[in-house]
């Protein structure tokens, strides 16, 4: 069992960035993928960004890609987005997710392929 638990959320204005964190805690001596994930009301949860286990293959959604950066640190048990020249758009709450993995480089992108999530921290980005 991982517990997940994010931080750095809040209300910024556009074109301000912002650090997301996510701490695991618990069985994390194995190896996990990561995703960062966000939700608005009435939508599906959508991946952002995700990394391998190795952090040596990421995958980033469109409508980020160029703007937000997802890295970990493994021996903090901690993976990060870093979010730059935010939109309105942007705005929902993020998720972490993880799941474990024998594989280096692999790098799961539906909500479906993870077993672990945070609660959600609230992004919202102001015009």
């Amino acid at each position: 069992q991982v517990q997940l638990v994010e931080s750095g959320g809040g209300l910024v204005q556009a074109g301000d960035s912002l650090r997301l964190s996510c701490a695991a805690t618990g069985r994390t001596s194995s190896g996990y993928a990561m995703g960062w994930f966000r939700q608005v009301p009435g939508k599906e949860r959508e991946c952002v960004g995700a990394i391998s286990w190795s952090g040596g293959r990421r995958y980033y959604a469109d409508s980020v890609e160029g703007r937000f950066t997802i890295s970990r640190d493994n021996a903090k048990s901690t993976v990060y987005l870093q979010m730059n020249s935010l939109k309105p758009e942007d705005t929902a709450v993020y998720y972490c997710a993880a799941v474990a993995t024998g594989q280096f480089n692999w790098v799961p992108t539906s909500l479906y392929q993870f077993a672990y999530w945070g609660q959600g921290t609230q992004v919202t980005v102001s015009s």
